[in-house]
């Protein structure tokens, strides 16, 4: 509503301020004839100057009618304009993107958790403990003098993170009152691999029957 307001405003000052300046020109224009008119009186040539007068005018008149037309079609414009907007607004904003972001996925996971994530040097090959890699004797003595241990990934039961805000947090800052240094290693994307990893050895432990 306020948006026609407005390009109507715009538009009726375009058009008195089209009708002033077309007056405004004839004024001028007149005086400047009035004054050639008593110049030229005792010529001869009165007649001529006077058709060349009139021809001015018309000249006159022309570049004036075609200023108002112009300013007429810019207000057309205008309003036109205002006009898509305001169907655009009542139309509603288009639909917000959908997130780009790549879900994580467990098997990408797995290659980071038995790699570059050395998570699998606590907590066991595929969150095996008791399938631990070959290392060296000093990496080995010191995870075995580790207390607590290294907690069974496949266990829900013995998990203390219950969250994948939490499980992140613990993987990037470390996990305090444990043996678990930080990661900063790890891209965002493998992270969330990663996540999803845990969650699928969580899901193989828990439908394991007793």
């Amino acid at each position: 509503m306020w948006t026609a307001l407005i390009s109507w405003l715009i538009w009726s000052v375009l058009c008195i301020w089209s009708f002033w300046h077309i007056w405004f020109i004839r004024l001028v224009w007149c005086n400047q004839i009035n004054k050639t008119n008593q110049t030229n009186q005792l010529n001869e040539k009165a007649q001529t100057d006077q058709t060349n007068q009139t021809d001015q005018i018309d000249q006159m008149n022309k570049a004036g009618w075609l200023n108002f037309f112009s300013i007429l079609l810019v207000g057309l414009l205008v309003s036109r304009f205002t006009q898509m907007s305001d169907m655009n607004v009542w139309a509603g904003s288009p639909p917000a993107p959908k997130s780009t972001k790549a879900a994580g996925e467990a098997e990408r996971g797995r290659a980071v958790f038995n790699g570059k994530g050395v998570c699998y040097y606590c907590h066991g090959i595929d969150g095996n403990k008791d399938q631990r890699p070959q290392l060296a004797a000093d990496t080995a003595m010191l995870i075995a003098q580790l207390n607590p241990q290294p907690t069974d990934l496949r266990n829900p039961k013995v998990l203390y993170l219950k969250s994948d805000k939490q499980r992140a947090r613990a993987i990037r800052e470390g996990h305090p009152g444990t043996g678990m240094f930080p990661d900063t290693r790890m891209t965002d994307q493998e992270l969330t691999d990663t996540l999803a990893y845990l969650a699928l050895l969580r899901h193989e432990g828990s439908s394991k029957k007793p």
